[in-house]
């Protein structure tokens, strides 16, 4: 029945003389618990909802780990795992994949944190050994979530980098040391989770991208321009104006991006890797550079492209000036799109999707 995922309870009766039972206190009379007559057992089972498989396969992809650390014993508990997805083959074949609580709790501090990265199931747990897992797991440089619902989830949940309690079963001292709460007791709800949070940080990611380039471009056309001829084709007004529309405009449209399918398939970013990536700079020191070599050729050479000779040399100034302007808007416009996708080809792809960044 426990390699079933069931778990097992055993009905068994005794007699006992009138005078052995209490008149008073009955709820504190210690049973007794030998020469019983079984009666029979039962398997509870407490079968998995639709889509916990789905989710986990999910998070695996996405490169989240996925751990239980339950009360069951150590059958019921790889039962269970194999149901969820949480284990395979693969992984029941390797050791120290399962592990009874006693075992990994009387472990030294170093085994501990050796064995903590490859530990998938833990039965027989107590609620000690759920907190000296993320204890172990957070020495190891790992960021930890943890799910649970009873008081004595409550350590580990607090020590966790992300603690989850459910809203439903949860309990109020566990909620109370959770940083999100799981209105539905749905695991699924996790998934949504790590795709939200994860569609947040790659939208700050797009508006650094995206602001990093207007102020690099405005500031070298400006400043070669100044060191040159000693006039500057954008003006105070013209730059507070471009700062402002990209600021407001410009973010609200980056920020309001909907989570995709793709944010899922890439591995999670570690505590102390840049914001910044490298994908980032390359992206843009290019689109600053086509900026910069466009506007700059306009301004020493807009005269003869425009065909300002005829024409008096303040009204021919506006009207290069007014063009370089113009053409820096709309570069900004083109980087817009440009920093939607930093790390894919096809920059218009769900752009209809998202009205805000039409609008």
């Amino acid at each position: 029945m426990a390699m079933s995922s069931l778990r097992c309870i055993a009905f068994a009766y005794c007699t006992c003389e009138l005078t052995m039972v209490p008149r008073e206190d009955l709820d504190k009379w210690q049973l007794p618990d030998d020469n019983l007559t079984l009666l029979g057992m039962v398997g509870i089972k407490d079968p998995c909802r639709p889509g916990v498989r789905d989710a986990v396969q999910l998070c695996s992809a996405a490169g989240v780990k996925v751990r239980m650390v339950t009360g069951d014993n150590v059958e019921t508990a790889k039962a269970i795992a194999f149901e969820c997805g949480i284990l395979n083959a693969k992984d029941v074949a390797s050791e120290t994949t399962i592990i009874e609580g006693k075992v990994f709790r009387e472990m030294s501090e170093t085994a501990r944190e050796e064995v903590a990265d490859k530990i998938t199931v833990m039965g027989r747990s107590s609620p000690n050994d759920k907190l000296l897992l993320v204890q172990a797991l957070k020495r190891k440089g790992h960021v930890v979530a943890v799910t649970g619902d009873g008081t004595n989830d409550a350590p580990a949940l607090h020590e966790a980098d992300i603690g989850l309690s459910m809203g439903i079963s949860g309990t109020e001292v566990a909620k109370e040391s959770s940083d999100i709460i799981i209105l539905d007791d749905d695991f699924t709800s996790v998934v949504k989770v790590v795709r939200w949070g994860r569609s947040v940080y790659a939208n700050i990611q797009k508006f650094i991208q995206f602001q990093l380039t207007v102020n690099v471009a405005a500031l070298v056309i400006n400043v070669v321009a100044a060191v040159s001829s000693g006039a500057v084709p954008l003006n105070a007004v013209e730059l507070l104006w471009v700062n402002l529309i990209m600021d407001t405009l410009g973010a609200l449209a980056l920020a309001t991006e909907p989570p995709t399918d793709n944010l899922m398939k890439r591995h999670p970013v570690g505590r102390r890797e840049p914001l910044v990536t490298n994908i980032m700079w390359r992206n843009l020191f290019i689109q600053a550079l086509y900026q910069i070599a466009v506007l700059l050729v306009f301004n020493f050479d807009g005269k003869r492209i425009f065909q300002l000779h005829n024409e008096s040399r303040e009204h021919a100034d506006k009207i290069k000036n007014t063009f370089v302007f113009n053409a820096f808007v709309f570069c900004q416009i083109f980087n817009e799109f440009n920093a939607r996708k930093p790390e894919e080809k096809n920059v218009f792809g769900g752009v209809t999707s998202n009205r805000l960044f039409m609008g």
